[in-house]
């Protein structure tokens, strides 16, 4: 007899909710980022000269984009509020590198892209049942 993990229907279904929402999360981001964009152009021109500014203007376009779907699809306050932070919290631990020289400012966009998504996956999971798992 082995003593193998099976996978069961279930945790496959879990992970595909999980997927799914992901999924959502992002193109709700890209669609905050494309459409409130034009608006930061207009109001700040030079805006991309200020690094430290343009990486909080894209969290919170992509918060924006992200939360107002998030209650489109009933979530609470809380978890709207942890999947906000999580835009937030790569840049947070990232800008005192690029302050201190030791980041570039595409090393910063990038990274901070990047950490955004095991930050947004654990706030996933902390309220998976949320999303229906």
């Amino acid at each position: 007899m082995g003593t193998e993990p099976t996978t069961t229907g279930t945790d496959r279904a879990t992970w595909w909710r999980l997927a799914r929402h992901a999924l959502e999360m992002a193109v709700a981001m890209v669609v905050g980022m494309v459409a409130l964009e034009p608006l930061w152009s207009s109001a700040w021109p030079d805006l991309g000269d200020h690094v430290t500014a343009h990486v909080l203007v894209m969290a919170t376009d992509m918060s924006l984009g992200m939360a107002v779907w998030m209650r489109v699809r009933r979530h609470g306050w809380p978890g709207v509020l942890e999947m906000c932070a999580a835009m937030y919290a790569p840049f947070a631990v990232l800008l005192p590198f690029h302050w201190a020289g030791a980041l570039s400012a595409t090393a910063l966009v990038a990274a901070g892209h990047v950490l955004m998504v095991p930050a947004m996956l654990a706030a996933m999971w902390r309220r998976r049942h949320e999303h229906g798992c």
